[in-house]
């Protein structure tokens, strides 16, 4: 089978994922208009079974272009999506609560929405990108993403449970204010350890590629500012046990930045990581 093959598989598979995306969201939304079980049951099937698919088309990916989906805007926003998802699942298996869903989903949907915009063509890696470093360094980003947008939605849960009190279905479907702090501590914690990764990676590879460690580009500097916000966020968390609405109105900001850093700073900063 030829890599235009594969590619053309690939393409199939990226819009079936995209579309079960699609469907999850919509029923994760029916599941708390209507608070019926089935649909955040089915919700959370589809969104596996997009998940499949999408992990699929990855690998499909890898093989039609003879090398990991890491180098473009389009490859880096749908492992972007990918990493939401993976670490939804990962969060949505340990904590059982369906309700995570419906502020999840419409995130890996907006994000893989914005790779389907994106150009899928296939280019040769520039010189600078044919390094082991990117993988290490963009597989570190994916993972810190999505960790982020999983704290970023159990975040907004926070926020709005507060005023849910009165609710019999999101007390029965919502863990209790505490939880939601604790869930949305650790998955910052994991988003943060991987961004430290980025970072420092970045910082050996750009010496190497570049003979600087650190240039100012635009990129690195909304990443440095992100890892500074985490930073406070846990420094705080730790040393003044923060806790609570300050803590999830923080995690929010933080996640704002992510996604300023990745689609904002390309669109208004341009500089020598516009390709991803």
């Amino acid at each position: 089978m030829s890599s235009d093959q594969f590619l053309q598989i690939e393409n199939v598979l990226f819009t079936i994922a995209m579309a079960g995306y699609l469907a999850a969201m919509v029923l994760y939304a029916l599941f708390l208009v209507f608070r019926k079980d089935v649909f955040g049951i089915w919700a959370g099937h589809i969104t596996a079974a997009a998940f499949a698919v999408h992990t699929a088309a990855l690998v499909t990916r890898t093989i039609g272009a003879g090398r990991l989906p890491l180098s473009n805007q389009y490859e880096f926003a749908t492992s972007f999506a990918w990493g939401i998802c993976a670490c939804f699942l990962i969060f949505l298996w340990k904590y059982r609560f369906r309700a995570l869903g419906a502020f999840v989903t419409p995130v890996i949907f907006i994000v893989i929405a914005y790779a389907a915009m994106q150009s899928k063509e296939v280019r040769e890696l520039m010189p600078a990108l044919r390094s082991n470093w990117l993988v290490l360094h963009v597989s570190s980003a994916i993972i810190s993403y999505g960790a982020f947008g999983v704290s970023f939605a159990v975040s907004l849960m926070f926020l709005i449970r507060g005023k849910m009190s009165g609710s019999t279905f999101w007390q029965e479907h919502v863990p209790e204010e505490k939880r939601l702090d604790l869930i949305s501590y650790r998955a910052v914690s994991l988003g943060f350890l991987f961004l430290t990764f980025v970072m420092v990676s970045g910082a050996i590879w750009a010496e190497r590629a570049w003979g600087s460690y650190w240039s100012w580009d635009p990129k690195e500097t909304w990443s440095l500012i992100t890892w500074i916000i985490y930073a406070i966020y846990l420094h705080l968390r730790i040393s003044k046990g923060w806790k609570g609405k300050s803590a999830a109105i923080f995690a929010v900001i933080g996640f704002i930045c992510v996604i300023f850093t990745y689609i904002g700073v390309n669109i208004f900063l341009p500089g020598i990581h516009s390709y991803a």
